[in-house]
């Protein structure tokens, strides 16, 4: 069957220790907590799993760790985020090499490349693997905007089969639906605008305060797609000023802190980064702590049967 882009994929934080080093014990716990969740495959590697400080040598650990602990129950993709084109194909081939199932793919880093070099990078690194890709849409980050045309332009590839819709412009969802169908799957990069994505039609969710919280990230995404919204949006409205946590330049910090509160990671981080110290400390853990004290009741998400065609369930308003 391959991978199907659909479901919540974890943007996967690192686990490091207090000295900087990789800790496969806690990453095996994470990637464990994450899949008995319900998660349909994990991100490594990504930008809240530190990416830009992370050798090749670790790269390779992740993505084996994990592949091997998994044992094919959801698939494993690694994110390449490189600024030569060469280095983008050489992570691509040897992630398959790997065991990696799938990519996610940003644009060309450090460099603002114009619509023209981005295609041509995204199409060479494409052309060099059989794996499927997942574009990084993320303009406010990365500053670099994948357009409409260039979507058209690149869906000669068959293996980028999906993006990663991080605009924060829920409108992009129809945009993208009205001009490609089902061409494109379409999963949400950013926390806070996930319901109203899946509302709008995207296939899945690369979530970032799943790291701590899996269980209810995994409950509003099946809740939803079962149309059964009311108790998906209790859920999202607990769970809001946790998402908002995904917005903030120091995000990394900020969701590494609430895993180790939540009893899933540790907040350690590599340097340049910094665990997040007085005030603003206080500030973050008394939203993370308010949200475990108020922790939700979840239902049954695990057996609810999404597979079954349904009839068109009307909005609610609220």
């Amino acid at each position: 069957m391959g991978l199907q882009w659909k479901g919540v994929f974890p943007a996967l934080t690192t686990n490091l220790t207090k000295t900087e080093q990789l800790d496969i014990e806690g990453f095996k716990n994470n990637v464990t907590a994450q899949v008995e969740a319900g998660v349909d495959g994990i991100v490594l590697g990504g930008s809240l799993g530190e990416a830009s400080v992370l050798t090749l040598e670790e790269k390779e650990t992740l993505v084996r760790t994990a592949v091997e602990l998994v044992d094919g129950k959801v698939p494993v993709i690694i994110n390449i985020a490189e600024s030569a084109t060469s280095e983008a194909v050489k992570l691509a081939k040897l992630a398959l090499d790997w065991g990696a199932e799938g990519l996610m793919l940003l644009p060309p880093m450090r460099y603002k490349a114009d619509d023209r070099e981005t295609v041509h990078f995204f199409k060479t690194v494409a052309n060099a693997t059989s794996l499927p890709i997942m574009l990084y849409n993320n303009p406010v980050d990365y500053k670099i905007e994948i357009t409409l045309e260039m979507f058209e332009e690149l869906a000669e590839c068959n293996n980028i089969q999906a993006v990663k819709e991080s605009t924060r412009d829920v409108t992009n969802v129809t945009r993208m639906i009205n001009r490609f169908g089902d061409r494109y799957k379409i999963l949400c990069g950013v926390d806070t605008i996930a319901v109203e994505e899946l509302l709008l039609g995207a296939d899945g969710w690369v979530a970032g305060l799943v790291c701590a919280f899996p269980k209810e990230t995994v409950a509003i995404y099946r809740l939803v797609k079962a149309g059964r919204i009311q108790e998906a949006v209790a859920i999202y409205r607990w769970f809001m000023p946790l998402l908002e946590l995904d917005i903030h330049p120091k995000l990394v910090q900020y969701i590494k802190l609430a895993g180790a509160r939540a009893g899933v990671g540790s907040e350690y981080v590599r340097a340049p980064r910094l665990t997040i110290a007085g005030a603003e400390r206080d500030r973050v853990l008394k939203i993370i702590d308010t949200a475990l004290a108020n922790r939700p009741e979840l239902p049954d998400y695990l057996s609810i049967e999404l597979d079954k065609p349904k009839s068109k369930v009307a909005v609610p308003s609220f």
